[in-house]
């Protein structure tokens, strides 16, 4: 027996399936909790030993801390909406079998 919630779930993952297996979507809504675990990064690495250094950093390794952290925050991003896509494409399958065995 398939709850009422259950049935919302299948109908909304019938609906929005393709939509939310878009790179560019999945890159929109995981990019701002990428970064936000990519900051971490950037900011060991800009203020590690602070007090202790006299050299300025130069722009090219500004440049390639930047594109460093922004690789993280693009794999985090890209890696945890698949994975939560795949997630949900699972319970879909399971609970359609559930629906289908029942009827």
């Amino acid at each position: 027996m398939i709850t009422e919630q259950e049935q919302l779930f299948i109908n909304y993952w019938e609906a929005n399936r393709d939509k939310e297996k878009k790179v560019f979507r999945q890159l929109a809504l995981g990019l701002p909790l990428g970064l936000v675990f990519a900051l971490p990064v950037l900011l060991s690495v800009l203020f590690r030993d602070w007090y202790k250094r006299m050299v300025f950093i130069s722009s090219t390794q500004i440049t390639l801390i930047l594109i460093t952290v922004l690789g993280i925050g693009v794999f985090f991003a890209l890696f945890r909406m698949r994975f939560k896509w795949e997630e949900n494409e699972q319970r879909y399958k399971e609970l359609k079998f559930k629906e289908s065995k029942k009827a």
